[in-house]
This record gives C-alpha cells, sequence and structure tokens, in this order.
C-alpha cells in the first residue's frame, strides 16, 4: 500500500552545506522531519554541486518518513554565477549589470530544461533571456 504523504516542504540550501541552523532546522521540523538525517542526505547527494542553492521538495509520510526531489538551481543564480555578479539590477530598465551570450544563454538552459515548462533548447533559451532582462542583464 502507498505511504500517506501528509505535507510537502520546499526548502533552498546550499548544495553539501546544509546545516540544522535557521532557517532549514524549524520549517523541518515542524513538518516532523528528522533534521540530522536529511542534512546529512542532501549534503551526501550535493556535494558535487558546488556552492550553487538547490531547492529541495520534502514529502514527508504518515509514519514521519520522507524523501526528496532536488531540484535545478534558481535561473537568476546562474545568471549572476555566468557574469561572475553578485546580484541583479535594482532598475533593470536603467542600469544593466552585464551582457550574457548566446552560448551563456545555452548553457544555462540546457541546466534548467528539467524544472522549466518548455519543451525544447529554444524555449528554455527564451524563459532564460526574459528572467535575465528582468535582472538588468543584456543578452546578445
Amino acid at each position: 500500500m502507498a505511504k500517506k504523504i501528509i505535507k510537502k516542504v520546499k526548502v533552498i540550501a546550499p548544495a553539501g552545506k546544509a546545516t540544522p541552523a535557521p532557517p532549514l532546522g524549524p520549517t523541518l521540523g515542524q513538518a516532523g522531519v528528522n533534521i540530522g538525517d536529511f542534512t546529512k542526505k542532501f549534503n551526501d547527494a550535493t556535494k558535487a554541486m558546488g556552492n550553487d542553492m538547490i531547492p529541495v521538495v520534502i514529502s514527508v509520510y504518515e509514519d514521519r518518513t520522507y524523501d526528496f526531489v532536488l531540484k535545478t538551481p534558481p535561473t537568476s543564480s546562474l545568471i549572476l554565477k555566468a557574469l561572475g555578479k553578485e546580484k541583479g539590477s535594482g532598475k533593470p530598465n536603467l542600469s544593466k549589470i552585464g551582457t550574457l551570450t548566446k552560448a551563456q544563454l545555452k548553457e544555462i538552459a540546457e541546466k534548467k530544461l528539467p524544472d522549466l515548462n518548455a519543451t525544447d533548447i529554444e524555449a528554455a533559451m527564451k524563459v532564460v533571456a526574459g528572467t535575465a532582462r528582468q535582472m538588468g542583464v543584456d543578452v546578445k
């Protein structure tokens, strides 16, 4: 018989560096997840992913067991990483923070494709380009 999911929790944690400290600990504690166990499994699963922030969806079951699905890093953080910037522009229409090349755009789109509701790489590139424009990044 399938176990019944009682809660779904979405959190974002640094790859390979999740700790039981806030904000992760209290969020998982309220959901009834064994925090130490989760951080160990999450860190083992993500230690090869560098310094990206990794969104994760945790399904908690009736018997207090859980499983989790890792998602790709947020598009905005991949764009900032490609440009070597800390944050996007406060006024995206007026002040630009940089320019993405077609090659960089395609690389980010390929990484994000599994989590986007795009069917092919062209559509994914349009989604990423839209996010870049919102952040004050030109696409050439």
